[in-house]
């Protein structure tokens, strides 16, 4: 009788060990299924956090934005003188703004230039000769232009000269052509043509001209404009000189002065200017 109880104890004490290695094969099976469900969950997060993480940080579209501003001199009314025109280009984030590839910009009606000699200065002469070249008695104006750039991360900055002249007609229109003169650390020389046309009221005429790119340095972005500022007329007014005339009355709200512009990334915007009515 001893001897089988001490028969049936070993095989109950076989079969716990089995259960027992049973149990705890199930429960490591569960214990790394749990394991695997909580580091798919804990990477199913992550992603999400990183996608989210990855909307928020993306950068919204930079907004290209201009001003324009205007004044004549002598600020009279039936005056005969000069007109200054100034743009300012800007982007939405720190940096350049986008290369404008045209603008257009309106007068107002009433305004006129006087051209007593009408002498003009194709844009082949300029490009090729520079404005030493043209008639004296088609200069219209002149002004200047800062363009900058950032090849391999460094700013570079240029002066330009601007020298505005009357171009040849076109379409039994008047054209201006407008030469940009820098000589360090670009060196440029580019010339731009513009229409001069017809335009509905409040305004009187528009100047459209394309704009062409301003290469810098091979596989680097093109220079933008950043300012320009531009005087028609003369200051100093004689019966000689090509001046803009003042109308002799002015209408309510003042003088108004707009402009509209593209830019290489296919961008626009907009700007107006007002000079309000002398006293």
């Amino acid at each position: 009788m001893h001897g089988k109880t001490k028969a049936f104890l070993a095989a109950l004490s076989a079969r716990i060990r089995r259960r027992q290695h049973h149990y705890l094969d199930s429960e490591h099976s569960l214990s790394r299924r749990l394991s695997d469900g909580v580091r798919l969950r804990a990477l199913a997060i992550t992603v999400a956090a990183l996608a989210a993480a990855t909307v928020i940080a993306a950068p919204a579209h930079a907004a290209n934005a201009a001003t324009i501003a205007a004044a004549v001199s002598p600020d009279r009314l039936g005056a005969k003188g000069s007109l200054t025109v100034a743009i300012h280009f800007a982007d939405s984030e720190p940096g350049l703004p986008t290369p404008v590839s045209r603008a257009v910009l309106r007068f107002p009606a009433g305004m006129t230039l006087e051209i007593p000699r009408l002498r003009s200065c194709d844009a082949e002469r300029l490009q090729n000769l520079g404005a030493s070249e043209c008639p004296r008695q088609s200069k219209l104006g002149e002004g200047r232009a800062l363009v900058e750039a950032h090849p391999a991360s460094e700013t570079i900055a240029e002066e330009v000269k601007l020298s505005a002249f009357l171009g040849p007609p076109r379409h039994l229109q008047p054209t201006l052509t407008l030469l940009g003169e820098g000589l360090s650390p670009l060196a440029v020389r580019m010339v731009v043509n513009g229409a001069v046309l017809p335009d509905h009221a409040p305004y009187g005429e528009k100047l459209v001209m394309s704009i062409p790119p301003i290469p810098t340095v091979p596989l680097e972005p093109d220079a933008s404009i950043v300012e320009l500022s531009l005087t028609v007329g003369a200051k100093r007014h004689t019966r000689s000189a090509n001046a803009i005339v003042v109308p002799r009355r002015c209408p309510a709200g003042g003088f108004r002065f707009a402009g509209e512009f593209a830019y290489a990334d296919g961008s626009s915007s907009s700007s107006s200017a007002t000079i309000q009515c002398p006293r």
